[in-house]
């Protein structure tokens, strides 16, 4: 029997940018399921992640900054599954669906927890109005009122965000319709500023 058998195999160092990935996605479960910001501690998370809070320490200088990373990560995500290869469009909310079924946490980290905490919200205020700016050009192809059109754009963007929110708090029922039915909703926006019947 050869003296090392019955020793437990070596861990396997992880790169330093997957750990760096594995962390962040154990921060964004362990900030959107404590209920963000401030009810979440680095010790939540390094047990989220699985590793010890100095581990954390060398990838992460505070809380603040482990959050700040987390909303980016899910920022690039949101917006990689809104525009695709080919900006917005056709396929835009049914992927943001699909995304946010994947990444229910995060999707929650921005629209629920970091929209409503005051250090953070200036930037998801501002991601919305990036994304209202990106709808708002298909609004003027319906109107030729800018106060009417942006109107639209924000009440599409808001629509499908909630719609999204709602959708997975109410233990998203039928996934395969989930983003027809959202789109119907918007809709009533895009008919709302449309040639109305007389």
């Amino acid at each position: 029997m050869a003296a090392h058998e019955d020793q437990a195999e070596p861990r396997r160092r992880l790169p330093r940018a997957e750990r760096r990935e594995l962390i962040l996605a154990a921060a964004t479960r362990a900030f959107a399921r404590a209920g963000g910001f401030a009810p979440t501690n680095l010790d939540d998370v390094a047990e989220e992640a699985g590793i010890s809070r100095m581990i954390l320490y060398r990838h992460f200088e505070s809380k603040a900054d482990l959050y700040q990373a987390a909303i980016d990560r899910a920022a690039g995500r949101l917006h990689e599954a809104a525009t695709g290869e080919g900006g917005l469009g056709e396929h835009s909310v049914p992927a943001m669906v699909e995304w946010a079924a994947q990444d229910a946490d995060a999707f929650r980290l921005l629209f629920h927890h970091a929209a409503r905490e005051p250090d953070f919200r200036d930037e998801i205020d501002q991601l919305r109005a990036g994304m209202v700016a990106a709808v708002h050009p298909h609004m003027r192809e319906l109107t030729t009122d800018p106060e009417w059109s942006r109107w639209a754009a924000q009440l599409a963007t808001t629509t499908v965000i909630e719609a999204i929110i709602i959708w997975l708090d109410n233990g998203r029922p039928d996934p395969d319709l989930a983003a027809e039915r959202i789109l119907t909703a918007v809709d009533g926006a895009y008919r709302a500023i449309g040639p109305q019947p007389r």
